[in-house]
């Protein structure tokens, strides 16, 4: 296996682990009730997310972040690995995603700011140089 579809599988084993580490948290705000319903609104109230601590909040964020990551990064590795463009390189930036990546759940569940975004930027810059790489 390339390095760059290993760290996709750690990627999503990572993602795994932000659904533990958001909905221990969730079920025990919400209680079970409310977290395995159908999980609509009541008439003036808020959506569940809505209803959290900030901190369990931003831990359900970092997840949505990482779906929305994770698609390009996905395609980042696709792309490298179909192409034969693998390298020292597109290895590294993707190590480089990853650590970003585990980096990015405490830096955003803590609300590290600016430092969440800076995080983002970086795994964001590995991931669009990995295609650039592809490219060229």
């Amino acid at each position: 296996m390339s390095p760059e579809l290993t760290v996709l599988a750690l990627a999503a084993l990572l993602q795994m682990g932000q659904y533990v580490l958001m909905s221990v948290p969730a079920n025990m705000e919400l209680g079970t009730r409310a977290t395995l319903g159908p999980r609509d609104p009541a008439p003036g109230q808020p959506p569940l997310a809505e209803r959290v601590s900030p901190r369990t909040g931003r831990l359900i964020r970092a997840l949505d972040n990482h779906f929305e990551a994770l698609i390009l990064f996905t395609i980042a590795v696709v792309v490298v690995t179909l192409s034969g463009a693998s390298s020292g390189f597109t290895a590294a930036m993707a190590w480089l995603y990853l650590a970003a990546r585990v980096a990015y759940v405490p830096a955003y569940a803590l609300g590290l700011s600016p430092w969440r975004s800076l995080v983002w930027l970086v795994g964001f810059a590995a991931t669009a140089l990995m295609l650039l790489a592809a490219l060229v």
